[in-house]
């Protein structure tokens, strides 16, 4: 008989520690009911609620596996999309750097002291000092805007 009972006295003892240790979920349905349930939902976001305290568990609201879904692949489309943001920049890098390698080589052409010489409507004819200062400023234009660092 006292076997009994000290076996009766254990199991009450340990039984509140059992049932603590089971999961309990909180969430609200799409009328704004509150329910309460052991498993947790499927398609609907919940929080774990201590059975103790009656409050949120220290790790907040969960997501439900479609919730984690869906930002899994916002977070793909994001980063494909900042790929290709990169390759744009390259593709306008190497248009900076062929610009600026053409504008320098016509700058070094005008600084030779050369007759330059052009094709208008057909016929070819020399630029005057005048057009070739024109032209000059032209080019170190363009290599100041092409050949120093980009603006941002």
């Amino acid at each position: 008989m006292i076997q009994r009972l000290i076996l009766l006295a254990l199991i009450a003892l340990t039984l509140p520690a059992l049932a603590s240790a089971e999961s309990v979920y909180r969430w609200t349905d799409e009328n704004g009911v509150v329910h309460f349930g052991d498993r947790e939902p499927m398609g609907r976001s919940s929080e774990r609620v201590s059975v103790k305290t009656g409050k949120p568990s220290g790790d907040g609201e969960r997501q439900s596996a479609q919730e984690q879904i869906e930002a899994l692949e916002q977070n793909q489309a994001e980063q494909k999309r900042r790929e290709n943001e990169t390759a744009v920049e390259e593709a306008r890098r190497k248009q900076r750097e062929a610009r600026c390698q053409t504008a320098q080589a016509n700058l070094e052409a005008i600084n030779s002291n050369a007759r330059i010489r052009v094709t208008e409507d057909g016929e070819q004819r020399y630029l005057s000092p005048e057009e070739i200062a024109e032209k000059k400023q032209e080019f170190e234009q363009i290599v100041e805007e092409s050949c120093g660092e980009p603006a941002s």
